[in-house]
């Protein structure tokens, strides 16, 4: 079954506004609220963010696994969400929570502070 087909309780006037990649995802940014930190990228369906809107869990879609998964469950590093948003165009939604430990798999607070690439001066 393909992202895309599966059924979802999403608002359906959200629904109609999201840009779905061709598996029926959009990328969902994760960001700490208070600081503006932005700290990882996961994918989502329309019933992930359902999910995500619903339960005050940040919730996404393996695309390795193929499975939901709720961020923290298995790790305890929780996502609360505090507010969740759609860019301009509603092809990337912007998830604003309060992190608890890291949200990088690899263990870090943040997937984008190991591997910063030189600027061109």
């Amino acid at each position: 079954m393909t992202s895309a087909s599966r059924p979802s309780d999403l608002d359906p006037a959200v629904a109609a506004r999201l840009k779905r990649s061709p598996d029926g995802l959009v990328p969902a940014i994760a960001q700490q609220y208070d600081t503006g930190e932005v700290l990882m990228l996961g994918w989502m369906d329309d019933e992930a963010l359902h999910r995500t809107l619903t339960t005050g869990r940040a919730t996404y879609w393996s695309r390795s696994r193929q499975e939901y998964w709720v961020k923290g469950d298995t790790s305890g590093h929780v996502q609360h969400v505090k507010a969740v948003a759609l860019d301009c165009d509603a092809d990337t939604v912007l998830v604003k929570v309060d992190q608890v430990g890291a949200a990088c798999h690899t263990g870090t607070r943040t997937c984008f502070d190991s591997d910063v690439l030189p600027l061109s001066q």
